[in-house]
């Protein structure tokens, strides 16, 4: 499959499989099952709607809803009429959804029933928006019905020629710092993802078959989650979609699909393995798990390794390199507590990475600095932001990541954190997930986040913000005195508190903004 050089988008593949696989199911959500002939007729039904609408090559078409099998229709049908398909997240406030809306100027945009209410609060004020089409549940006065808009158009094949650089999809950033950025990815990033620009040398352990059951848990507007699909539908395989994550449905999915891989962020992981049924669910189909997207305690780590007893994968990338560009391979994964398994691996076939300063010097062995990186899945860019783009695509190719990082001597990428959120303590850096690993491992610490908090005597002091687990109890005193166990002494807490739950974006990550704006009025406070 990576060898077909036909296969230039993803709607090519979706045409291949239709014409040497008809019968293959390529999705499952709930009950409903869709053949990669069906899956196939619907997208050329689509894009002869979009068409019909006025959608021409290089339009937006928007999209706010779960995961479906509808989301990859029209994913697929967007592609093939050459227009950039744009997810939205559908957690987010009507405010930033407007924010993204006006900022691609979609002319058109699929909405699930639940969130009909807020797009027609919001259609007076988007003048580029013409059409809205209801999927699923009550069509309100204005809207087409998906199902009808699209079974009216003939299933005549829709082909665009598309160059490996035209834009395919806009994926916006999650937004946590500011204003969130349009990333624009080309086919060429799209192909990327299953390693069919990066010829014979990717790995056998990343490669999917059509024999392969993959499930979908992340949200499908964020990179990590489109890009898991893409990475499967390439090579044919089937995949069970969820509607959203939660760790019943994933039990529920193992039971019911015998799985063969899956990807889990390390909160989603930690659920799934609180989850009473999967100490007796049969988890013998299970080949590989994917994780990444936020560094994993060792502790979380060893958890799974054991209670799964498949083989393991990190992957490291942002919504700028089209998802993942440096992985954890399964045979380097080892319960030991050896250094690199705190890396995040190594570098993927195609993909170069330097360690620069802040003059852009590429520092040696061991230095830390930020993670440059070029590769064919760099972004083609920011939507409408030249200035943004142009500090983070820098000559030659290459990407400014924004996270800080260093290579140990046997080519292991240590990502330390973002350059921003790293704490200046004393004179001294400390890194805040170097912090969280040496909290984590304490029994009753179900997760913690570390940052930088205003102090009149070191500039900024180290605070640990810690969830505990349920029925758990611990000590600021303990804590600390854990952690002194593990980590130089400048880089210990000056002060420990805890929380409910830790607030989090819609990929499970920790919001370390929100953490900060509530200790800001706590400056010079610290001791």
């Amino acid at each position: 499959m990576r060898q077909d050089t036909e296969l230039l988008t993803l709607a090519d593949a979706v045409a291949f499989h239709a014409r040497t696989r008809p019968d293959a199911i390529a999705f499952v959500a709930g009950d409903a099952e869709m053949s990669f002939a069906l899956l196939d007729r619907r997208a050329n039904q689509v894009a002869r709607a979009l068409q019909a609408l006025g959608v021409t090559p290089g339009s937006h078409v928007a999209w706010l809803g779960k995961n479906s099998i509808e989301f990859m229709e029209v994913a697929a049908s967007t592609v093939r009429c050459g227009a950039v398909f744009t997810p939205l997240n559908w957690r987010l406030a009507a405010a930033e959804v407007a924010v993204m809306l006006d900022d691609c100027a979609a002319p058109l945009i699929l909405v699930d029933a639940e969130y009909l209410a807020m797009v027609e609060a919001l259609r007076p004020g988007l003048a580029y928006l013409k059409n809205c089409i209801c999927v699923g549940g009550t069509v309100p006065p204005g809207w087409e019905d998906y199902a009808a808009w699209r079974d009216r158009q003939s299933a005549e094949a829709v082909h665009h020629a598309a160059a490996p650089g035209d834009i395919a999809l806009l994926i916006y950033t999650s937004g946590t710092t500011g204003r969130p950025k349009g990333v624009m990815l080309s086919h060429r990033n799209v192909r990327s993802l299953p390693g069919l620009e990066y010829g014979e040398g990717w790995p056998q352990w990343n490669q999917w078959a059509p024999e392969d059951t993959s499930l979908v848990t992340s949200p499908m507007f964020h990179v990590g989650g489109i890009g898991w699909v893409v990475r499967a539908l390439f090579p044919g395989s089937r995949q069970i979609i969820l509607r959203e994550f939660s760790p019943k449905g994933v039990i529920d999915a193992l039971k019911r699909h015998r799985i063969t891989r899956m990807a889990l962020v390390p909160s989603a992981m930690r659920m799934v393995l609180q989850e009473p049924d999967t100490a007796t669910t049969d988890l013998s189909s299970l080949q590989y798990i994917y994780y990444g997207t936020s560094p994993i305690p060792l502790a979380l780590l060893r958890d799974g390794m054991q209670v799964f007893g498949c083989r393991f994968v990190q992957s490291y990338g942002q919504t700028e390199t089209a998802s993942c560009i440096v992985c954890m391979a399964p045979d380097d994964h080892t319960l030991e507590d050896l250094p690199h398994m705190r890396a995040a691996g190594k570098p993927l076939p195609g993909v170069e990475i330097v360690i620069q300063d802040e003059s852009g010097k590429v520092l040696p062995t061991g230095a830390i600095g930020e993670i440059v990186t070029r590769s064919t899945s760099n972004m083609a860019g920011y939507l409408n932001l030249p200035d943004e783009t142009a500090a983070t695509l820098r000559p030659g190719g290459w990407l400014r990541t924004g996270d800080a990082g260093r290579f140990d001597d046997k080519g292991f990428l240590y990502v330390q954190d973002r350059i921003k959120e790293m704490i200046i303590t004393g004179g001294e850096n400390v890194y805040p997930a170097e912090v969280e690993n040496a909290l984590y491992g304490h029994p009753a610490v179900g997760d913690v986040a570390v940052i930088g908090v205003p102090s009149e005597k070191w500039g900024q002091a180290v605070k640990a913000v810690v969830e505990l687990r349920p029925g758990q109890q611990a000590t600021e005193a303990e804590l600390i005195a854990w952690a002194r166990q593990r980590i130089g002494g400048y880089k210990l807490p000056k002060s420990v508190d805890f929380i409910a739950a830790l607030p989090r974006n819609t990929t499970g990550k920790v919001v370390k903004g929100e953490l900060r704006k509530l200790y800001a009025q706590q400056a010079g406070s610290a001791p």
